[in-house]
Parts: C-alpha cells; sequence; structure tokens
C-alpha cells in the first residue's frame, strides 16, 4: 500500500506527462495534449484510489482483522479534549497520508533547491 500511495502521487502523473510528450511532434502543442493530461491524471489517480481500497479490503478479509492503527490524527481529536474521537484511522488512510506529506515534502525541496528561477538573469 505504501508503494502504490507514493506511485498514485508520483507515478501517474509522470507516466501521463510522459506519455502525452511521446504523441506531441512539437514544441508548440495544441489544446488536446493538455485536456489529455489534466482530464487523464485525476481520473487514472481516481481509479487506481479505488484498486487501492479494494486492496485494503482484501487485507481485512484475508488476515481477518481490521486495518485500524491506533494513531489519532490531530483533526480527529476534540477541542476540549475530554472525550476521544469516534473515528478509527485505518491502514490505507494513515499510508496515505504518509504518502502525500512525503511527496509535498520533496516538491519543496525540489522547488527550492533545485527547480531553478525562469525569470530572465542580467
Amino acid at each position: 500500500m505504501a508503494f502504490g500511495s507514493v506511485f498514485l502521487w508520483i507515478g501517474i502523473p509522470a507516466i501521463w506527462i510522459y506519455g502525452v510528450s511521446q504523441m506531441v511532434n512539437t514544441t508548440q502543442p495544441q489544446l488536446g495534449p493538455y485536456l489529455a493530461i489534466i482530464i487523464g491524471v485525476p481520473a487514472t489517480m481516481w481509479f487506481f484510489g479505488r484498486f487501492l481500497y479494494r486492496m485494503n479490503q482484501v487485507y481485512e478479509r484475508v488476515t481477518g482483522q481490521t486495518s485500524e492503527v491506533r494513531v489519532q490524527m490531530p483533526w480527529h481529536r476534540s477541542m476540549r479534549g475530554e472525550r476521544g474521537s469516534g473515528r478509527r484511522t485505518n491502514v490505507l488512510e494513515f499510508v496515505m497520508i504518509c504518502s502525500v506529506g512525503l511527496c509535498l515534502l520533496l516538491f519543496g525541496i525540489w522547488f527550492l533547491f533545485f527547480a531553478g528561477s525562469s525569470l530572465p538573469t542580467g
């Protein structure tokens, strides 16, 4: 599930961008390739997310146990702190949250240190 969730956020967009770039022969493409990426990436991510959800259900069924994690997310806590959360976190949710955080961190590092500036110099 960890590999699948990282693939969801990095692999699917990269595959779509590479695939569409191989179909375009010019440096000034029309609207079609952009629409293919704008529509294709979220649709593929949705289908792959459903696949991960099904994998989580299969995991629960095969192991005979629920895939709940004992970690309580900060947004599930009461602001008064008087009672526990009524919502449990399962493995898939926890892995997805960690993978999104990791992807945002890696994007931030790339953007700040390796992307360079598109502004003209000099």
